[in-house]
């Protein structure tokens, strides 16, 4: 029997996290990805912050990899002040995702963004992020809900080929694209909502929202399949 392939999630490492009798720091991971993963198909490795020179190793050893959601990415990495709007930084995950994708994309590792990770591999590709969108995150802490409307011809448009509602939670957002990489999907206001890479550079897909928080299994099946 075919083992499962195994997909590689990036996590949070936060302190002051309370389970139990304890509060300490800890990587810690939305229930909701390991679950999609695993409807998918697939098995999951949690990939937590580390020293960004291991990130080649540790994708030599997963079949697939997710940069998860999460605060917002350092300006600096793309050559920008820091706007009063933008939030509290996480420069040891900012470094330690961005070698995970450099590390994905030269080995051609199938590679799915999800919200910070679509932003963080525009970034690596060097593109730029607009740092403050107003109507993608309406109330603190609460998923929001929006239409997409995919691109046809594109990865995602093949996958996803109807418009749908998402839930979103993010107000940073693709302003110039990275080298090589399309739109493949838009919200109602012309916000970017998905990017990708042509075929012929691998299965590279980034998308703003937060597919874990839905039912719908469609983009980490096809992440899976490309793993497998």
């Amino acid at each position: 029997m075919t083992a499962p392939p195994l997909i590689g999630v990036s996590t949070y490492l936060e302190s002051g996290a309370r389970w139990g009798v304890w509060e300490l720091e800890a990587a810690l991971l939305p229930a909701a990805y390991p679950r999609l993963v695993q409807r998918a198909g697939g098995l999951t490795a949690m990939l937590p912050p580390d020293a960004p020179e291991r990130a080649a190793a540790a994708v030599a050893r997963i079949d697939g990899l997710v940069i998860a959601g999460g605060p917002d990415v350092d300006p600096a990495r793309y050559g920008a002040e820091c706007s009063p709007l933008t939030g509290p930084l996480a420069p040891e995950r900012d470094a330690w995702e961005l070698a995970l994708v450099e590390a994905a994309l030269a080995a051609g590792v199938p590679l799915l963004g999800i919200c910070r990770g679509m932003q963080l591999l525009n970034v690596a590709l060097g593109g730029t992020l607009v740092q403050h969108l107003d109507g993608h995150a309406e109330v603190v802490g609460v998923f929001g809900r929006h239409p997409v409307k995919p691109v046809p011809g594109t990865l995602y448009g093949g996958l996803v080929p109807e418009e749908v509602t998402v839930a979103t939670y993010h107000h940073q957002a693709v302003e110039r694209l990275g080298e090589g990489l399309v739109p493949s999907a838009y919200a109602a206001d012309g916000t970017v909502e998905a990017v990708e890479l042509p075929a012929d550079r691998g299965w590279v897909l980034g998308v703003q929202w937060h597919p874990e928080r839905d039912e719908d299994p469609r983009l980490m099946r096809a992440l899976v399949e490309a793993a497998s």
